[in-house]
């Protein structure tokens, strides 16, 4: 039985793949990852930062011989009711794609964000373009909260969906209930 309680047959990946925290060496393992148009990437003190600040919320998808087949940065902030935890990355490698890795790099961070933060949602931004992201993140169960008008900018300027999903602490679901307006990003709270 896997962990959302389906009873599926997991792959032979799903069976041989180590969850573990993000150490400072994989920083020179993980370009097979990261060298990917669909994965956004940071400068070096970007990852120390939340290696050192939230390492519990910097995991790694390691195979039996050591390759890194995904890995999901997160962090905690926020006050009150906005205390959260917010997915700054997930990204998976092409060679370990469509075998479940993304929803079990979330599922662990989110079981993070309850139980070590007692959060009370996670929210994380996907460009408004990413029909597919936006997909699997409405299947894993986030929510479209808000449109964020040119989040993205550069060369590439675009929109982004500030999308979240609720943890155990809300009980009412507050925190997931749709803006019916966009915001700019100078109105996030974060």
């Amino acid at each position: 039985v896997a962990r959302d309680g389906k009873n599926t047959k997991p792959s032979k990946y799903q069976k041989m793949t180590t969850l573990r925290r993000f150490e400072m060496n994989d920083l020179f393992k993980f370009n097979n990852i990261n060298l990917d148009p669909l994965t956004e990437t940071f400068n070096m003190s970007f990852y120390l930062s939340y290696l050192s600040q939230w390492p519990e919320c910097f995991t790694v998808a390691e195979a039996p011989d050591g390759t890194l087949m995904g890995y999901v940065l997160g962090k905690s902030e926020g006050q009150d009711k906005l205390w959260h935890a917010h997915v700054s990355a997930v990204t998976v490698a092409p060679a370990y794609r469509r075998l479940g890795l993304a929803k079990t790099l979330m599922t662990d961070l989110e079981s993070i964000s309850a139980l070590v933060y007692n959060a009370y949602f996670v929210d994380l931004f996907v460009r408004a373009s990413n029909s597919l992201a936006i997909g699997m993140y409405e299947k894993f169960g986030y929510v479209r909260y808000r449109r964020v008008l040119g989040y993205y900018s550069g060369d590439d300027s675009e929109d982004a969906w500030d999308m979240r999903k609720a943890l155990p602490r809300d009980v009412r679901k507050e925190s997931v209930v749709p803006l019916d307006h966009p915001v700019r990003p100078e109105d996030l709270e974060w």
